[in-house]
């Protein structure tokens, strides 16, 4: 089981996440490419930090909405998507290039993670991207996820289905809102479901049904609260191999 975290999102004085802790205890660092977050230092010093450790790299594209964090629609369109996901890309794999390291798949952030998993027209741009970058593309395991694997197959794309450790799930395999009560789960259900998960055992919604779909990665959340976490997980990762 991996282990993927959001990274690389400060900017300017402003710092959000504890990349330096959190980097050595992960698997695949999504790094912010400048839009929702982050700036040409930022991303240059998160993709040494990355290669350091040997860390998988992808690419973490969002909306153009710093002040909102990538976190509101803005409806673009399948052409402006793709024009945005393009120049994003186009930014990281340079830093990486620098760095003796490379892209080696595509996660959307926010707001352009939810209309991947929500429109199939933006989800086919992002895997038309992936392919014609031979990227792999993050996307959240739902009840959906074979037909999700049709379109990625159509393309010739790889996709790595995510679970979340720290969300509570619908009953099709959504996230439940984070505005919904029991939405964020307590430190000890989340330790419960990464042991639980290494132990083949299906996530439960939030209405108690089995939700059964193939997980390649967990996503965790890296800021300082985070980090003790982060690590309590990859032990019980290491515990299971």
């Amino acid at each position: 089981m991996q282990l993927n975290c959001d990274m690389g999102e400060h900017f300017g004085n402003y710092t959000i996440g504890a990349d330096t802790e959190v980097m050595p205890h992960i698997d695949m660092a999504n790094i912010a490419c400048g839009m929702h977050a982050s700036d040409p230092d930022v991303m240059d010093a998160t993709v040494a930090l990355a290669a350091r450790h040997k860390v998988v790299i992808g690419a973490h594209p969002g909306y153009p909405d710093m002040q909102g964090f990538g976190r509101r629609d803005m409806n673009l369109s399948p052409l402006e998507v793709r024009n945005q996901v393009i120049y994003q890309l186009g930014a990281l794999t340079a830093f990486c290039a620098v760095h003796d390291t490379q892209v080696s798949y595509i996660k959307p952030h926010g707001a352009l993670y939810h209309a991947m998993m929500n429109n199939t027209k933006v989800m086919n741009v992002l895997l038309e991207i992936a392919g014609q970058f031979s990227l792999k593309l993050m996307v959240l395991a739902t009840a959906n996820w074979h037909e999700h694997k049709q379109y990625a197959d159509r393309h010739g794309v790889e996709l790595l289905l995510e679970a979340f450790v720290d969300r509570a799930y619908e009953d099709d395999g959504s996230l439940v809102h984070r505005s919904e009560p029991g939405a964020l789960l307590e430190k000890q259900e989340m330790i419960n479901r990464v042991r639980e998960l290494c132990d083949q055992v299906p996530i439960r919604s939030i209405n108690g049904r089995e939700l059964h779909f193939p997980i390649d990665s967990l996503c965790v959340h890296g800021d300082g609260k985070g980090v003790p976490l982060i690590k309590a997980f990859r032990a019980i990762i290491k515990n299971h191999e």
